[in-house]
């Protein structure tokens, strides 16, 4: 049976998950488009418009897609911001045009200084961020505006690897200021209980590429997670994943969306079997057509197994060497 049969809906992570830059992720849409089940992308990308990302999507063969069926950080982290400020107070966003709409939008009034007072600074995604943007951030928060951020994702998937993420920006804002910010995006919980809420639905699953954001904040929600490894976090990262980053399936991309549960569950599968010596985990066995996945699923459920300590991994048997040479 297909595991999307157990679920009424799904949130997908864009960045790293459907496409990587402007592509598609081999398989991705046509594995959205066969599930048949409502979907909604959530991205803690705060840099562009719904719209423009509906547009991307449809341009990538998503043909249905609106921009009622994207949410991003931008959007969460104005809502963050509504729900403690008062409607016409003055901010200074730190991020695109689409951002600034979005504040507008909410009844808010944008100023560009810090000498305008601000009682906030709103901080998402921007690929022409600044020095002198990131000190007018660092000025109004000095002098007391409330900060709030889209997401503190440090890297950002694009086609020539891992670039400066929103994350990395708000290090340095912090860096100068001492605040912290309220973080709207993943990995907390809200914008996966407002996307279940947009879609009414009862049993989403969520679905990523990254432990640190779409894994623990779909975990955080209490939803069940699926890890792709089609982006950030790869082989490795989930031999060594802290338990609040664990995802309930593990799948090499969103071509497995139809595998079964059982399969995409971590435990011993493709004839591999994994133990621990000491600290080190030993994984040997498999078969000629088994997979890197495989024993990846092997070698977790005993990773994770309450009590493992792990420093590192072995593999004893041939199989084991060749798809251990394939993890990233």
């Amino acid at each position: 049976m297909s595991l999307i049969t157990d679920y009424d809906s799904l949130l997908f992570d864009l960045d790293g998950t459907v496409y990587r830059g402007g592509d598609a992720i081999p398989g991705a849409v046509e594995a959205i488009t066969s599930s048949g089940l409502p979907a909604l992308y959530v991205t803690n990308n705060a840099s562009r418009a719904p719209e423009v990302v509906a547009d991307q999507l449809r341009g990538i063969g998503l043909s249905g897609v609106t921009p009622t069926d994207v949410m991003t950080s931008a959007q969460a982290a104005v809502t963050l911001a509504a729900a403690e400020i008062d409607p016409g107070s003055r901010v200074y966003i730190l991020g695109t045009r689409a951002f600034r709409d979005l504040a507008t939008a909410a009844g808010f009034i944008v100023v560009d200084s810090a000498d305008d007072e601000p009682v906030a600074v709103l901080q998402g995604h921007n690929p022409e961020t600044g020095w002198r943007q990131l000190s007018e951030a660092a000025l109004a928060i000095q002098r007391g505006a409330r900060y709030f951020v889209s997401n503190l994702d440090t890297t950002l998937p694009m086609e020539r690897g891992l670039l400066v993420g929103n994350g990395s920006m708000v290090a340095a804002v912090v860096s100068a200021t001492g605040v912290t910010p309220k973080s709207a995006g993943k990995p907390g919980p809200a914008m996966f209980h407002q996307a279940a809420k947009l879609l009414g639905a009862r049993k989403p699953l969520a679905v990523g590429d990254r432990l640190d954001t779409d894994i623990a904040g779909g975990n955080s929600a209490g939803m069940d997670t699926l890890q792709v490894l089609t982006g950030v976090s790869g082989h490795h990262d989930l031999v060594y994943a802290v338990p609040e980053q664990r995802p309930t399936f593990i799948a090499d991309s969103l071509s497995s969306l139809n595998d079964s549960a059982a399969v995409l569950r971590p435990g011993a599968q493709g004839g591999f079997t994994a133990r621990l010596h000491g600290d080190t985990l030993i994984i040997e066995g498999g078969r000629p057509d088994s997979t890197p996945v495989q024993a990846l699923r092997t070698a977790v459920e005993i990773s994770w197994s309450p009590g493992s300590v792990v420093s590192g991994v072995r593999a004893v048997s041939d199989v084991a060497k060749q798809v251990l040479d394939q993890w990233w």
